[in-house]
């Protein structure tokens, strides 16, 4: 028990103070897209053909960062005079065309649900469903529950049970063989309940888009609330959409 009590004083308190306090990720971090109206045709349509996920609409400049993976490929080509990434991690949106961008997005808190506010202000139940994932984004959500995130406090859970949820978060591309898995679940949350979409795979299918093994995007099932973008989100992210758009 001294022991303990020696460590624990001497490690200190590690606990997040964000919300509270802003929190500056590294450098090498890309988050939402910053992008150059004024940039030259052709460096835009270069990046366009040359983006893995067909994300860029030359003719409006805008990106869909739903189907983006964040790789950089745009921010490489054009050296920056059409795309640069910037360190924001406030990604998340209510409405699915929210996800264009042209380098910013809707204030989430202004589209959040006073319903889901007034339902579950105080706590929320959450079951994750991985929907043939890779497991970045599950991992990074696993995150969420360490010390330095400690998403407890803020009276969100993770729990074991659908039954016991008050809503899901699908990662994953959802797959054609845990398609009835995940809507099995999503029938056994019991109503109000909310959806959230998180990693781009759940949001527009990602790297596996246009297969006829997975869907077109967890909205094409049933109703989502709340779409996270990220291959995978950083923890950030996700505490930033959970606490924005519920508390």
């Amino acid at each position: 028990m001294l022991k303990t009590l020696k460590n624990r004083f001497e490690q200190g308190y590690r606990t997040s103070r964000y919300p509270k306090e802003k929190i500056e990720l590294s450098s090498r971090y890309r988050g939402l897209p910053i992008i150059n109206l004024s940039a030259p045709d052709d460096v835009v349509m270069q990046c366009a053909d040359a983006c893995p996920q067909n994300a860029i609409d030359p003719q409006r400049k805008m990106i869909d960062i739903g189907r983006c993976v964040f790789c950089g490929t745009c921010e490489r080509l054009s050296e920056g005079k059409f795309i640069s990434f910037s360190r924001n991690f406030e990604l998340a949106v209510s409405l699915k065309e929210h996800l264009w961008t042209a380098g910013r997005l809707p204030d989430l808190s202004r589209h959040a649900s006073q319903h889901f506010k007034a339902l579950f202000g105080r706590s929320l139940q959450l079951r994750q469903v991985s929907a043939a994932g890779c497991n970045a984004c599950e991992a990074d959500l696993n995150v969420l529950a360490t010390p330095f995130f400690d998403l407890a406090r803020f009276g969100i859970n993770f729990v074991a049970s659908p039954r016991h949820a008050d809503g899901i978060v699908v990662t994953g591309p959802i797959s054609r063989n845990m398609k009835t898995a995940l809507l099995k679940t999503y029938e056994a949350v019991p109503s109000p309940k909310v959806v959230i979409a998180a990693g781009c795979c759940s949001l527009s299918g990602g790297p596996f888009s246009g297969s006829p093994e997975v869907s077109k995007g967890l909205d094409s099932l049933i109703p989502v609330d709340l779409f996270i973008p990220g291959c995978p989100p950083h923890p950030l992210t996700y505490l930033n959409a959970l606490l924005t758009y519920f508390k």
